[in-house]
């Protein structure tokens, strides 16, 4: 999976201006910038959700080269199967609470604010129901083929490649570079959280707060 698409999601748009921000421009764009962002969630839920399903017949089909042997696999297909499940929950849920085109602006309002409510609260719990999982899979992973090498290995070759040092500067560099990954994934959504979704909510809910009381 590819893990800077929350930040993708978020770039498609232009950078929100918050507190200074004038009224007439919020209200002039309000409408594109809400077609945007439900289009833009719709592409990363289906993405991700198809990468899940994607992941998960690789591993499937590991498993079966490989055997009993690697049976974890299992639970790292389960892991992902799980994360997948979710974007197409998320899905069902924007179905469900959609507006459509024609209703109030203030209704619009109301569910753009309940929606980016939503995501940030998504990408500030993202380590619990995305990237916690996936780690723990591909540690799965990593683990399962590691064992399977070394039962199956002859073992004169086995103790020849662990007294290679390349091979542990490739494991050293494999596990620093994933856990990079991860790292940067976390890093990238909680600045989206930051630079866009926060200043769009207070773009929204002042604009909210003055059709309310306007006249």
């Amino acid at each position: 999976m590819n893990w800077s698409d929350y930040e993708a999601v978020w770039k498609r748009q232009e950078l929100p201006v918050g507190v200074t921000s004038d009224m007439a421009t919020l209200q002039n764009t309000f409408e594109t910038k809400r077609r945007k962002l439900a289009t833009a969630l719709v592409v990363r839920d289906w993405a991700e959700a198809s990468a899940g399903i994607l992941v998960s017949l690789v591993y499937a089909r590991i498993w079966w080269a490989i055997g009993r042997e690697a049976w974890p696999l299992a639970i790292a297909i389960l892991l992902i199967l799980g994360v997948t499940a979710f974007f197409v929950k998320e899905r069902l849920r924007t179905h469900r609470n959609r507006v459509g085109a024609h209703a109030p602006l203030l209704a619009k309002l109301s569910a753009d604010i309940a929606e980016l409510r939503h995501q940030r609260r998504l990408l500030l719990t993202l380590w619990w129901w995305y990237l916690g999982p996936i780690a723990l899979a591909v540690a799965l992973f990593a683990i399962t083929v590691l064992r399977v090498a070394v039962i199956q290995l002859p073992r004169e070759l086995l103790a020849t490649l662990l007294q290679q040092p390349f091979v542990w500067a490739l494991l050293i560099i494999t596990v620093v570079g994933i856990g990079s990954l991860f790292w940067f994934g976390w890093v990238i959504n909680r600045h989206t959280v930051r630079k866009r979704i926060e200043p769009r909510l207070d773009e929204l809910e002042r604009l909210q707060r003055a059709l309310l009381t306007s006249p």
